[in-house]
């Protein structure tokens, strides 16, 4: 276990090896779990904020949904989530032309109509953010691939030797900052030294 300040990152985000291979998965994440992405509270502000704007990218499905069950919901076991169509892909989400599942709210990001990329719990997959419940300053993180789903990412990143920490370096500096990412870069530097 690596302890930076308050957050308790497993051995296995920098041990394990992590590449996303979507030609292979699909995106399967954002439709495949028990419930949509959670969300940050002020997520939920972004997702109001941006909704307009990234209504003319989503499917009538995921409108129908929205209009139905509201832009985010609650669910007991994991907090604010994205909503989902019949349980199954994000309100959220689309498919392209190769069948790839792409955000509403990244491709409006990358056409530079918003500033704000995804919800953080998706940038950061296969890594899972959880609260203590003693603690509500303390976080932990660890990695959780799905066996089947990410099994191509996993060969992927043995295949181009890339721990799972370096492949989400974007979201983690996004998250925590960059003098954390170097911390945990440091850490397991020294960990491999071993």
């Amino acid at each position: 276990m690596i302890v930076i300040d308050s957050v308790l990152v497993s051995d296995e985000v920098v041990e394990e090896q992590f590449v996303c291979d979507l030609n292979k998965c699909k995106g399967g994440c954002c439709e495949d779990g028990d419930a949509g992405a959670p969300l940050e509270n002020k997520e939920k502000e972004y997702i109001k904020k941006f909704y307009d704007i990234v209504e003319p990218y989503m499917t009538k499905a995921g409108i129908k949904e929205v209009k139905e069950v509201g832009q985010f919901m609650y669910d007991r076991e994991f907090g604010w989530v994205t909503p989902t169509i019949n349980g199954q892909i994000c309100a959220y989400g689309y498919k392209d032309t190769k069948g790839i599942i792409k955000c509403v709210f990244e491709q409006a990001y990358n056409d530079g109509k918003i500033p704000w990329k995804k919800p953080i719990s998706c940038h950061l997959f296969p890594i899972k953010v959880t609260k203590s419940k003693s603690d509500p300053n303390v976080e932990y993180l660890n990695y959780e691939p799905r066996e089947d789903l990410c099994a191509a990412a996993c060969s992927l990143g043995e295949k181009l030797k890339v721990p799972a920490y370096e492949f989400l370096k974007e979201s983690i500096i996004r998250k925590y900052g960059e003098e954390f990412y170097n911390a945990l870069d440091a850490s397991a530097k020294h960990l491999k030294q071993k």
